[in-house]
């Protein structure tokens, strides 16, 4: 209802606008001003309320239709962006190429071609904000995605383009970042080995080791060497070669490197390469909901790489394991972007309220003295005895107490938390379960990022405001008191999920969908018509 009274009122402003040429400038006057061709364009805009604002603002004038030089490049260059379309992996056929080009052919009236200038336009918004920030609405697509895309106003498309080289618009709007550009070309690189026929049959095995021999064996060196990992043998063992070929491949998919073709391991050098470009495809996708400036110096966490990054003019200079949210459904860590402004050294624990009532509050009614290093508040901020409490008249709607866990060696975040105020609830903190840092698929918290290294970490973020970091730190650190330290310049962190990313140097890497969550975009990329394609030569 809304959106067809807002239809409604500016179908009402572009037609007053007409009329009002034809009062004020009477009906010969309003001949020049006001043809068939400007009527269609208002018509035909009235339908789209940005479309309506740029036409409006330019008088009803076209921008495409004309035969001007200007005009004839204007159309060059959007028709050969839509045929590049598949390149950046967007859906091609959205964008209607043949039928656009047989309305203009069929344009024989001024008002034909103010219909067709309409529709030009409609399409070329369309590509230009698909090509800058995604075909995809992010957050439709799952609820741990909480991902907002810097878009941009449609009509500034249309604004921006008129004034600008038809060209140099087009190459400007995908991400101009080193990431994306390695991405298109692995996906060219997958795209002739697709077309060549693939990686070769599967490994007939459920788990392979050194020293093996027969037509598994062989199955996995062919290929190995089909994906680049070895030189062309005719070894039909599992020897030294084959061993350093499964670790290098290991090394690139996340997995733990012992040369051993284990289950795991087996199942990643299975996978076909349709697989792996869907995986590129959607990392492109991503890419481009990610488009603006990240900060000269970021954090960047990547979920599925279990790994926290500091980046500082796009070169990472410290790099750690993570920890992040198991895979159940309120567990999960969400994706979005923030920024650090502080540190809290020997932080406090406020157990998050779903937390306290949904894990803590039954282990208290069993025991009330359960969870011993946990200590209860009443909405005031006094401490409560357990003694005073009868935990069996609460249940998670009214229980009135927060649970906190004061600074020590014990607590739950460690002896470091880094904040970035959200409305999630997330941040980085130390812990003192060191040991999962050792599982090759560490996915154990309740939301929040656990770093294996948060001294260092903080050593590292302190570094542009302290001479000594490392003295400073632990000098905060050794009085046990809990201290928060701003930082003189906040930091912007980017929680993101990328199941390939590249290197600076080195192969494309590749990991598990943790959470589903890009099986869930290629399927919605699909839908919107991305398709899988294998390029000759």
């Amino acid at each position: 209802m809304i959106l067809a009274m807002q239809r409604s009122l500016v179908q009402g402003v572009v037609f007053a606008s007409v009329v009002a040429l034809v009062s004020v400038f009477g009906p010969s006057a309003a001949k020049a001003q006001v043809t068939a061709f400007k009527q269609a364009v208002a018509e035909a805009a009235s339908k789209d309320r940005d479309l309506a604002a740029f036409y409006h603002a330019n008088s009803y004038r076209g921008i495409w239709t004309g035969n001007s030089v200007k005009e004839r490049r204007r159309r060059q260059e959007l028709f050969r962006a839509i045929e590049m379309a598949d390149l950046h992996g967007l859906p091609e056929a959205r964008y209607k190429a043949p039928e656009l080009k047989a309305r203009m052919k069929a344009a024989t009236s001024p008002r034909d071609r103010g219909l067709v200038e309409v529709e030009l336009s409609r399409t070329f918004v369309q590509l230009s904000r698909d090509m800058q920030t995604g075909a995809l609405v992010p957050t439709l697509i799952d609820d741990g995605i909480k991902r907002e895309v810097p878009l941009r106003k449609r009509d500034s498309y249309l604004a921006s383009f008129a004034k600008s080289n038809p060209r140099n618009f087009f190459r400007a709007l995908p991400p101009r970042t080193n990431e994306y550009t390695r991405l298109m070309k692995e996906k060219i690189q997958l795209e002739k080995r697709l077309a060549a026929g693939g990686w070769g049959p599967k490994v007939p095995a459920k788990s392979l080791k050194p020293g093996a021999t027969g037509n598994a064996v062989v199955a996995l060196r062919n290929r190995l060497i089909q994906m680049d990992y070895m030189r062309r043998s005719s070894s039909r063992s599992y020897d030294e070669d084959v061993k350093r070929a499964v670790q290098k491949f290991q090394s690139d998919h996340g997995l733990t490197p012992d040369g051993v073709a284990g289950a795991g391991t087996l199942a990643e050098i299975n996978k076909p390469v349709q697989a792996r470009l869907q995986s590129v495809m959607v990392a492109m996708e991503r890419e481009r909901w990610l488009n603006k400036p990240r900060g000269d110096r970021h954090v960047l966490v990547n979920l599925t790489d279990f790994s926290a990054r500091i980046i500082d003019d796009d070169r990472v200079t410290f790099q750690t394991r993570a920890v992040v949210g198991k895979n159940i459904s309120d567990r999960r860590s969400p994706e979005f972007s923030d920024v650090m402004e502080f540190m809290v050294i020997n932080p406090t624990w406020n157990v998050p309220r779903s937390i306290a009532v949904k894990e803590y509050l039954p282990m208290m009614k069993r025991n009330p003295n359960a969870a011993g290093h946990l200590q209860l508040y009443d909405r005031r901020g006094r401490k409560v005895p357990r003694g005073a409490v009868n935990f069996e008249a609460f249940n998670s709607r009214n229980f009135p107490f927060s649970i906190k866990q004061p600074p020590s060696r014990r607590n739950a975040l460690g002896l470091v938390k880094f904040m970035f105020p959200n409305q999630y609830n997330i941040y980085l903190h130390d812990t003192p379960e060191k040991a999962l840092f050792a599982r090759e698929k560490r996915d154990f918290s309740h939301g929040c990022i656990r770093l294996q290294q948060p001294f260092e970490f903080a050593y590292e973020m302190l570094s542009k405001q302290e001479s000594d970091p490392k003295t400073f730190f632990h000098a905060k650190l050794e009085t046990g008191r809990e201290t928060v330290v701003p930082l003189d310049e906040p930091v912007p962190v980017h929680i993101t999920y990328r199941t390939a990313f590249t290197q600076a140097k080195g192969r494309t890497q590749f990991r598990r969908d943790v959470y589903g969550r890009d099986a869930k975009i290629w399927s919605a990329l699909a839908k919107a018509g991305v398709s899988l394609g294998a390029v000759q030569g």
